[in-house]
């Protein structure tokens, strides 16, 4: 080897641990901003302070060390090389290139003839602002698939594995209307508000650009308000009502975005205009993507249902607990590859896991997979909030249109407005009890941003336009992320009662509150909400679908007729067959509403307590611990 190749190497080695060096003080940044948070966070929680949410912390000190990044690190020099690009026949000179080939011509020695041709490839990762710049903030920018393919995830996931199944499909009826036509009123009235006064923005915006704004940002994150509902047991109609627009809103907003990017695919122009059959197009794609999501990700549920089932992997809980988590993992990733919305498929897939899977699990895997995604969806969820402090100062192309900002508020107000109390009006027709005036303030008030609108806002920022709705999107959700905290004093100002949950009657799963509840003008107790599909749904699961995919009884050979007893048995485990036949069913306490359950609760009825850190439902005790999961019911 000649002296220069070794000098090479040399260099080159030196460049690796430089670059290996800043990659993990990158890294322990955000360990350490998240060990600050922890710790903070057990100091609130000591002293009984509601001040603020855990993701309010991780943001605020994201803030201070963005700052801090950006206006006190020591710039490094950065080797860079200008180019310019070549005629090729498949680029035309609009987008940036995906890679760049840099030919490099070199002696192989110095005092030698011969010359060595290398091709080196460079991958894009955004528009730089400071050729010789600081480093370590440009480092500190992810690539955005990873909040995609990684961080959301698990966070969705849980949402749907840790979902209260009985308080959700009591209230399934207006969630659903709140979630979907609430959701769209919402995007293109702050769409239609954002372009209305574009003239007095910086930035003049596209209809198309106006509409993806509003549908981004219409993906509610009430971490903060939930969680204090939680710790001061807020009525469990309105938890439900709340959490449950959350849940299925996010997985709405993320398709709205893609049928709109659809639609500018379709009627692709340079000016602003509308194409009827685009859009009908774009709608029809809306509900084919949700739709094929959907059954997706309830297929890879009920497939992994069926393996715990039929094998004795439950033997190695181990393996089993890793079935489970890769299983659900590619409910996300064949929906992607598949061009569907893996967020909707992993939501409904961890619906069915928790539904079906979880009672097929040993009980070491129970836990393990009920804390392991517990784990997963704090940290991951704090990282977002973290990194979107951080962000605001290393971000390199913000666009600070404080016009776009301050109308972007507006907007929000006023589709929320319209989004939260006309359909509550329309509810309030046929809905049996009626949502109250106070609780109808408070879910105007609930609609924080957070992690879906910032994973949203950051996939593409290579035009002005797109930049920004970043920068107005990271600022908005700081700004409701902090103002969760003022929901203690919002429940006292609205007169909503809290602590009714305190007492629970063990043998019947009734609260004291509920027990005593005098019964309405027709002589029975409130049953609002009376779902007929959900009860349909429920009796088709009772019989067919829990035996099939479950070791719980009763068995198909005791609900299918004696015609199909020989499809039956080869469709029932041994083990179900040795099942006692007392335990019937066991989902972790929750299910659908069947029998004398479901006509004594009602669709918006209470039956315990609902209890959520963030998007995990798991109840603290009077001490602030956490306290264990409930007794499995028997249904």
């Amino acid at each position: 080897m000649s002296l220069a190749s070794e000098r090479n190497d040399i260099e080159l080695d030196e460049k690796i641990k430089e670059q290996h060096r800043i990659d993990s003080l990158n890294l322990l940044l955000y360990m350490m901003l998240l060990i600050t948070t922890v710790l903070t966070v057990w100091m609130f929680k000591h002293r009984r302070m509601r001040y603020m949410h855990e993701t309010g912390l991780a943001l605020v000190f994201g803030l201070v060390v963005g700052a801090l990044i950006r206006y006190t690190s020591v710039p490094s020099a950065i080797s860079h090389v200008e180019v310019k690009a070549v005629s090729h026949p498949t680029y035309n000179g609009t987008l940036p290139p995906d890679y760049l080939w840099y030919h490099m011509k070199r002696k192989r020695d110095p005092v030698g003839p011969l010359v060595e041709n290398r091709t080196y490839a460079y991958r894009l990762t955004g528009e730089v602002e400071d050729l010789t710049g600081n480093q370590f903030a440009q480092q500190a920018t992810f690539d955005p698939e990873i909040f995609f393919n990684i961080i959301l995830p698990p966070i969705i996931f849980n949402a749907g594995y840790s979902l209260k199944r009985k308080f959700f499909f009591r209230n399934l009826g207006s969630i659903l209307c709140f979630a979907f036509i609430g959701t769209t009123i919402s995007a293109f009235v702050i769409g239609g508000v954002q372009y209305t006064f574009g003239l007095l923005f910086t930035y003049k915006p596209s209809l198309l650009d106006c509409l993806y704004f509003g549908a981004l940002i219409s993906a509610t994150d009430p971490v903060t308000i939930l969680a204090i509902f939680n710790d001061l047991h807020v009525d469990v109609n309105l938890y439900a009502l709340v959490f449950g627009e959350s849940v299925l809103n996010d997985a709405v907003a993320i398709v709205l975005v893609t049928a709109i990017e659809n639609y500018a695919k379709l009627y692709a122009t340079a000016a602003d205009g509308f194409e009827a059959i685009a859009f009908l197009k774009a709608i029809g794609l809306f509900f084919y993507v949700f739709c094929s999501s959907f059954l997706l990700g309830s297929v890879m549920g009920c497939a992994t249902a069926l393996l715990t089932k039929f094998t004795h992997i439950r033997d190695f809980p181990l393996l089993e607990s890793s079935l489970f988590l890769l299983m659900s993992y590619s409910s996300f990733l064949i929906a992607e590859a598949a061009d569907l919305t893996g967020i909707v498929a992993v939501l409904f897939c961890g619906i069915c896991q928790a539904h079906y899977t979880y009672n097929n699990l040993s009980d070491e895997a129970r836990v393990r997979t009920k804390d392991f995604f517990e784990l997963i969806n704090f940290l991951t969820e704090n990282f977002i909030f973290s990194y979107i402090g951080v962000s605001l100062f290393t971000f390199p192309k913000h666009q600070w249109d404080f016009a776009f900002i301050g109308c972007a508020f507006i907007s929000l107000f006023v589709g929320r407005l319209l989004n939260i109390y006309p359909l509550s009006w329309l509810l309030n027709l046929r809905r049996n009890p009626k949502i109250p005036l106070n609780f109808q303030h408070m879910m105007f008030l609930a609609g924080l941003r957070g992690a879906i609108a910032f994973a949203l806002a950051i996939r593409n920022t290579y035009s002005v336009g797109r930049q920004t709705i970043l920068t107005a999107t990271s600022i908005i959700v700081a700004v409701t992320v902090v103002y969760g905290g003022l929901t203690t004093q919002l429940l006292l100002w609205l007169g909503i009662p809290v602590g009714g949950e305190a007492e629970e009657d063990e043998t019947t799963g009734l609260n004291q509150m509920q027990r005593t509840r005098p019964p309405n003008a027709t002589g029975a107790r409130d049953n609002p909400e009376k779902a007929r599909l959900v009860r349909l749904w429920s009796n088709f699961d009772t019989a067919f679908m829990k035996p099939l995919l479950t070791n719980a009884r009763p068995t198909l050979l005791e609900t299918l007729p004696m015609c199909c007893h020989p499809l039956a048995r080869l469709l029932t485990s041994t083990q179900q067959l040795t099942q006692d036949t007392s335990n019937k069913y066991d989902d972790d306490g929750e299910g659908f509403l069947e029998g004398d359950d479901a006509s004594l609760h009602g669709a918006g009825g209470d039956s315990g307590s609902i209890h959520s850190n963030g998007r995990q439902m798991t109840a603290p005790d009077a001490a602030g611990a956490t306290s264990p999961p409930p007794a499995a019911s028997h249904m």
